[in-house]
């Protein structure tokens, strides 16, 4: 995703437009979660001013890579790019509700009661919906959605079909 010929610097304002629009996020949206403006994420793209260390690393956490890689082979000054951590937080509510659906899971399996099993289902099914709706990143989308669509193991007693392959991602929203 970030790979560049061998030599190729791409201006670093750039490099965030191009992961921004890949990840479906607006500059209002990587804004919000920057905690900037949204005319400071125009600029940064546009090459008018210069992210911090503080912007690199939150930026790499939205993009889930790590900040070294993310300004490797642009031009974002060197002398800045030494003093990144070397390691950014790229876990966000996403990844914790998916890790507590997973508890959930492995908690209810263990339960032979149709009764939690719906009122289980029923709580997440409504949680991860409230979560779709409030996520913008198409790859969180897509999990969220693979999520809701795995719902069935709680209503069935032992799922009959295979877990959606990664990269499968269909709508519930159509199915809904």
């Amino acid at each position: 995703m970030l790979v560049q010929p061998p030599g190729a610097i791409e201006p670093f304002g750039q490099r965030i437009a191009r992961l921004r629009q890949t990840r479906g996020l607006t500059q209002e949206r990587l804004a919000a979660l920057l905690a900037v403006s949204r005319t400071a994420v125009s600029h940064l793209e546009a090459g008018m001013s210069l992210a911090s260390e503080r912007t690199v690393v939150l930026l790499a956490g939205v993009f889930a890579v790590e900040p070294h890689v993310l300004v490797a082979a642009t031009d974002y000054p060197v002398a800045k790019a030494d003093r990144l951590p070397l390691r950014a937080c790229r876990y966000g509510e996403v990844d914790l509700q998916l890790a507590l659906l997973a508890n959930d899971k492995a908690w209810v399996e263990v339960l032979d009661d149709a009764a939690t099993r719906e009122r289980v289902s029923h709580k997440w099914r409504s949680a991860l919906r409230t979560l779709l709706d409030a996520t913008d990143d198409l790859d969180d989308r897509c999990r969220i959605e693979r999520a809701i669509d795995d719902l069935r193991w709680l209503t069935t007693p032992r799922p009959s079909e295979p877990t959606p392959t990664p990269g499968d991602c269909t709508s519930t929203e159509a199915s809904s």
